[in-house]
């Protein structure tokens, strides 16, 4: 994306982003962050999560996949309701904060809640903090099932699950958290799958917890 704010045919710098329909408060953080034209993966996936498809998405790191499954995702946060709506499982500690970031950064006009979490922090804070009342949590597959076992992590509410970066998951042995965690949770919960390859594993894991998905 390009960072150029001045723009000489006078259009708002996310013009790109009016074909979406997102709230004006969205529209109004992707501007101020020089976001202009989607990416090809935002291009294609945004329309289909905001219909409340699944999705396949296979994109590489820096295409601007974050946003293309956070922006839907703020987009149909019910605000005011109580309970966790969105779940987003990433392989590092590293990209969950990054992703929650991401979060609250284009959520930045909704009041959104976002916490990340993730192995080696004490549970106490996170535990805390999801006590207090989160919409959207973000974290590797372990510790968020570590929470949902303690009870402490409830999905009973959830409308979206987004698998990031599916493919590291999996090659870093995190298959039956992942598998578990999807067994847990709602079935008419929307799912996205972000995965730079998609190996037959992943297809028949999108197979045996994905509705009809569409593919990206």
């Amino acid at each position: 994306q390009t960072m150029d704010n001045s723009r000489p045919d006078g259009l708002c710098p996310a013009s790109g982003f009016l074909q979406f329909g997102l709230k004006p408060q969205l529209m109004q953080a992707i501007s101020k962050l020089g976001y202009t034209t989607p990416t090809p993966v935002q291009e294609r996936a945004i329309p289909l999560l905001l219909s409340g498809s699944d999705v396949i998405a296979q994109a590489q790191t820096g295409t601007g996949k974050t946003a293309a499954f956070m922006l839907p995702v703020l987009q149909t946060l019910k605000q005011g309701q109580s309970g966790i709506q969105v779940l987003v499982l990433t392989p590092t500690r590293e990209l969950a904060l990054q992703v929650a970031q991401a979060a609250l950064e284009y959520g930045s006009h909704l009041n959104t809640e976002v916490l990340a979490v993730y192995g080696g922090q004490p549970y106490g804070p996170q535990i805390k903090r999801l006590r207090q009342g989160v919409d959207i949590v973000v974290g590797t597959p372990g510790r968020l099932l570590d929470l949902i076992k303690k009870k402490e992590l409830d999905l009973s509410r959830l409308s979206s699950i987004i698998l990031d970066e599916a493919d590291e998951m999996l090659s870093m042995g995190f298959v039956d958290d992942i598998e578990e965690i999807l067994s847990t949770s709602p079935s008419e919960r929307q799912t996205a799958l972000f995965s730079a390859t998609l190996s037959p594993k992943i297809i028949s894991m999108a197979k045996k917890y994905m509705h009809a998905p569409q593919s990206v």
